[in-house]
């Protein structure tokens, strides 16, 4: 069996961060997930770094999924990485000048692929197209993985997720709209690296439960055989 891909807690909906993220952070972080993280929008920059500290006090590795299309907003979005501590920047499409701030803080890159647009996203693009587009990084920047936005795209999307995952040199974290027992099943298929939720607990898609106790549930069925 492959190895069961890492949850990656999302305190976002509508690809922002929500207002109260400290304070579900505190209500579920002791909940069976490893890696957190939230948005650059939503949540002005002292309480992202109180939030990143809490995380990283309860022993969480943190993520920073940036959503921006220009590479001025992206180099921000990776400034903002660095001045909160993140572990991982997600996000952002490639640019060399985001790798190299990225590189300088010891965080680890991993952009999305393919044509995107809109917040929420949504993505564009051919499987092969974004399997070659990816690759290249790999060979030519040294990048060791990828956020791939697979349900936000406009094609099949069970199809790019699967290709992309057994097809691309590098890890992959399948973000966005992983909503339902199915897509859970799915994602296990491919055996990426990871997958994000956050809108989905929030609108109670896993149980009409605490935010924590649906983690647990999606924890438990992915580790289940």
């Amino acid at each position: 069996m492959n190895n069961v891909p890492e949850l990656i807690v999302m305190l976002t909906h509508n690809d922002r961060t929500v207002s109260d993220a400290i304070e579900v952070f505190e209500g579920a972080k002791d909940a069976p997930a490893k890696f957190w993280g939230f948005k650059e929008v939503g949540l002005p920059i002292p309480d992202m770094k109180k939030l990143v500290g809490l995380m990283k006090d309860a022993g969480k590795t943190t993520c920073l999924e940036v959503v921006d299309y220009t590479e001025e907003g992206c180099v921000a979005g990776a400034k903002i990485a660095v001045e909160c501590g993140f572990d991982y920047l997600m996000g952002t499409l490639y640019f060399d000048s985001v790798k190299a701030v990225t590189d300088a803080a010891g965080i680890r890159y991993m952009p999305f692929v393919g044509k995107i647009s809109g917040r929420p996203s949504v993505l564009e693009g051919t499987i092969d197209g974004m399997i070659d587009e990816a690759n290249n990084l790999v060979d030519e920047k040294g990048l060791t993985g990828f956020d791939l936005l697979g349900y936000r795209y406009k094609g099949d999307a069970v199809k790019l997720n699967a290709e992309f995952v057994k097809r691309v040199r590098a890890d992959v974290c399948l973000a966005g709209s992983v909503a339902t027992f199915q897509r859970l099943d799915e994602v296990k298929a491919t055996g990426a690296w990871a997958y994000t939720i956050g809108g989905a607990f929030f609108e109670k898609k896993f149980g009409d439960c605490s935010f924590g106790e649906q983690i647990k549930i999606v924890v438990d069925y992915m580790n289940k055989e």
